[in-house]
């Protein structure tokens, strides 16, 4: 049956509240927005003259933004530096409505943080403050005793691997082993320099394109072309995770979903976006939108379908931002002829 847009819009009513632990990497993203008009006579490198400068959440924190911004609860646990970029990463969560209170400080590292100098629609550079290393047993420990106090309360679990260093591999599992114990929905958005076996035991994996090639292993020629390519990488990774389902996010072509059997196996969403000014993020609503429609209880092609029209919202849009309800029903609603192409 084909779903219509007031099937969806009364479904998104039903993620409302939803809790939602997140344990992952993250990070401050700052911008520097301007225009060029001239090369500097130091270097030939364009200047920037700048209109503009913001403070956002990035990384994992920009997932717990996507489900605040939903309207349901962000339970965000991290690694932060004792830094003054931490102390502006808490006072960012606060103002979006995000908690601060499960974030973990290690004395040896600095709170990573993003810097974008952006013309117009272009990134002109990207600066990275970071120190790229696992986490120490001890901050595991207290990592891990933070998710054993939260995991009863919450919905389901969100991991989210940037290859920061806070997702080691007991952190991977032993998160998947304590929310499996209490009967918790585990969604994953891995990265292709993880060994995918880690990730073994998860419930629903979003990696995009790239990373789903790279982590099955398979040696395809061109598996963005209109073949059953994408197909074997699915399968792949669907029998080697053990998973229910893993959704490909595929930028401007949408997203497919891949499960053993039903309707989504192998069901492609195409976009939903009107225009795409910047894909940063995009995975990061994903995931938050699937998650939360997941524990609600609708279905994968329902909860797939809500996801890529958020992500449709914010491509729309500059960096890492969310999308709210309102903006998510005017947008389904006027994207209702989409729906008969599925």
């Amino acid at each position: 049956m084909t779903p219509n847009p007031q099937h969806l819009i009364k479904e998104l009513d039903k993620i409302k509240g939803k809790k939602i632990l997140i344990v992952g990497d993250v990070g401050l993203d700052e911008y520097v927005i301007g225009s060029v008009r001239r090369i500097s006579p130091e270097a030939p490198v364009p200047i920037v003259e700048v209109t503009e400068e913001d403070k956002r959440l990035g990384l994992a924190s920009n997932v717990a933004a996507n489900v605040a911004s939903l309207g349901g609860e962000a339970m965000l646990v991290g690694v932060v530096g004792n830094d003054d970029t931490a102390e502006i990463f808490s006072e960012q969560l606060n103002r979006n409505k995000c908690s601060s209170d499960y974030l973990i400080v290690d004395e040896d590292r600095p709170t990573t943080r993003k810097l974008r100098v952006i013309a117009g629609q272009h990134h002109i550079v990207r600066v990275d403050f970071e120190r790229k290393k696992f986490i120490t047993d001890q901050v595991a420990d207290r990592l891990l005793a933070k998710v054993q106090d939260l995991i009863g309360s919450c919905d389901g679990v969100i991991l989210e691997d940037y290859a920061k260093g806070v997702l080691t591999a007991e952190v991977i599992k032993s998160v998947i082993d304590i929310a499996h114990k209490k009967g918790k929905l585990v969604s994953l958005d891995p990265n292709r320099t993880t060994p995918v076996d880690l990730y073994a035991g998860a419930d629903y994996f979003t990696p995009n394109t790239d990373e789903a090639i790279a982590l099955s292993e398979l040696k395809l020629d061109d598996l963005r072309s209109p073949s059953d390519s994408l197909h074997e990488v699915g399968a792949s990774l669907l029998k080697r995770l053990n998973a229910k389902g893993i959704i490909v996010t595929r930028g401007k072509d949408g997203m497919s979903a891949f499960t053993k059997d039903g309707p989504t196996a192998g069901q492609h969403f195409p976009t939903f976006a009107r225009s795409v000014f910047d894909v940063t993020g995009a995975g990061d609503t994903v995931i938050a939108t699937l998650t939360m429609a997941l524990t609600a209880g609708l279905g994968l092609e329902d909860s797939c379908l809500l996801s890529n029209y958020a992500a449709g919202v914010v491509v729309g849009k500059i960096g890492c931002v969310s999308t709210t309800p309102k903006e998510l029903r005017e947008y389904i609603t006027s994207h209702s002829s989409s729906l008969g192409r599925l």
